[in-house]
């Protein structure tokens, strides 16, 4: 069984689904977020039921579209631990599986692209992001590269797996699908024969353009590709939006929840408040709801129950796509619909300090009843 392999030719990005035949339970890995409708169009065809969005790296040349997929198929987002994505709902570390079905992906350290670059192993195949690419290898010069890591990476971590293991790279600039770790060891211009003095020495001779996108998307990546500027709002502003009262800080929105002025409604599925955390004195309507995440038909009778005459609602998901949706549908109803401009997200060991129960809290407050 091989993977889908998707190409966004703007970035030369591939993106990879794999998936569980009996469950349907899948994976994909580097979404680029220029394809957001292809890869849905994609699960949707296939049937399959989005379980992890993974990033190899914080990427320099386009932007991912995790946090977006994440939204839309109740997916969890993962990433390297070493890579500063903070919005990643699992933080891996070298070794970590995941699971989806019966199926499992094994991360692999790979560092070098960047310090905290990772592939994938699935059954025979390696997914090898920007370290291991088809004849070549991810430039180390920026992003706190390393030429040394590299090396390493490359002959005593990949070069180490089964001859006949795939490999499928995140990058190809020249056409090409797949390779095997046979073909690579034996061929690759970069590192095959090579000395780490003769690799070191190629890797700083390159001198390659600095990406075009480099600015922007590393900051985007950082955040999984969503929205998290609420940082520019004062505790007082409402940024004014196009369908619904506006975008509101988390301050703002609590000392609305807590002066009685307002309604806080988390739009996220059951399945992912019982998962990440749920939100003390919000009310549940989901925007979505399983199976396939389909439109919850009780949306807007639930909306017109939970917010009284007179109140505005505010609404929160896991980054601000579906609750913008949401406070749009709620506007349409009669009711002052206002979305909190950065989500709820969880991450129990670095963020205990900050908010709920076991460390869930909302961007940019403690989020706390009473």
């Amino acid at each position: 069984m091989s993977p889908i392999q998707l190409f966004d030719p703007a970035s030369s990005t591939y993106t990879y689904v794999l998936f569980d035949e009996a469950s349907r339970e899948a994976v994909i890995i580097d979404p680029v977020d220029e394809q957001l409708v292809r890869d849905l169009g994609v699960l949707r065809q296939y049937g399959l039921n989005l379980i992890w969005a993974v990033e190899t790296h914080a990427h320099a040349d386009h932007i991912t579209s995790a946090g977006q997929l994440a939204e839309h198929t109740g997916a969890k987002t993962a990433a390297p631990v070493g890579c500063g994505i903070t919005t990643a709902a699992v933080q891996l570390a070298d070794g970590d599986t995941l699971s989806f079905g019966a199926e499992q992906l094994k991360a692999l350290a790979t560092p070098g692209h960047t310090s905290g670059s990772m592939s994938f192993i699935w059954r025979d195949h390696v997914f090898t992001g920007d370290t291991l690419l088809i004849n070549g290898c991810g430039r180390t010069d920026f992003q706190s590269g390393s030429a040394e890591a590299m090396y390493h990476s490359l002959t005593q971590v990949l070069f180490k797996l089964p001859d006949s293991t795939t490999v499928w790279p995140g990058h190809d600039y020249h056409g090409k699908t797949h390779s095997t770790i046979a073909t690579e060891k034996s061929g690759n211009a970069r590192v095959a024969g090579k000395t780490l003095q003769e690799f070191t020495t190629i890797m700083e001779t390159l001198h390659l353009p600095k990406p075009k996108r480099i600015d922007e998307a590393v900051p985007a990546n950082l955040t999984s590709g969503v929205r998290h500027d609420a940082g520019g709002l004062s505790a007082t502003e409402i940024q004014l939006a196009s369908g619904y009262a506006g975008d509101v800080s988390a301050q703002l929105a609590h000392a609305w929840w807590q002066s009685g002025d307002a309604v806080l409604v988390d739009v996220r599925t059951d399945a992912e408040r019982e998962w990440v955390g749920f939100v003390p004195g919000a009310v549940a309507v989901a925007w979505k709801q399983w199976p396939g995440m389909a439109m919850n038909p009780n949306f807007d009778d639930a909306v017109r129950a939970a917010v009284p005459a007179g109140k505005k609602a505010v609404f929160l998901c896991r980054s601000g796509v579906r609750s913008i949706a949401a406070a749009k549908r709620a506007t349409e109803l009669g009711v002052e619909s206002y979305n909190i401009l950065e989500g709820f997200e969880g991450d129990p060991d670095a963020h205990a300090h900050r908010g709920f129960k076991g460390g869930w809290r909302m961007r940019g407050l403690p989020w706390r009843q009473g």
